[in-house]
């Protein structure tokens, strides 16, 4: 039996912060630890993640145009990195792919799913 409660609240997540969070984190922590596997996972939780909401909640191709968005944009910050600077091209596709993932997914989510339910008794 699918729990109701977790796919409401799995429907309510935006995915835009994770999308560009799971950017500025993966490349942080790779920086940071000098392990590009350990931040490529960090990226990879966070775009499985954000597949995973996109999968429930929206059509099929949304959720396959947001995951070649995110790979995309990941590539994208490597030849945008040679121009302008590895943290301001992580920062600039960031900013991007959370604005595709709030245009076609996060500002459509469907308020009577996301709502809680009224209160028994309430008018």
């Amino acid at each position: 039996m699918r729990n109701i409660e977790i796919e409401r609240r799995l429907a309510a997540l935006p995915t835009a912060p994770i999308a560009a969070g799971g950017l500025i984190a993966g490349f942080g922590v790779a920086i940071g630890t000098g392990s590009r596997p350990l931040g490529g996972a960090v990226l990879a939780a966070c775009g499985l993640t954000c597949l995973a909401i996109w999968r429930q909640r929206d059509p099929g191709r949304i959720a396959a145009g947001l995951t070649v968005t995110g790979l995309a944009a990941f590539a994208f910050s490597h030849l945008l990195g040679d121009l302008i600077g590895a943290w301001p091209a992580v920062l600039v596709v960031s900013g991007l792919t959370a604005a595709a993932c709030w245009r076609w997914s996060d500002s459509r989510r469907d308020p009577a799913r996301v709502s809680p339910a009224a209160p028994a008794g309430s008018p």
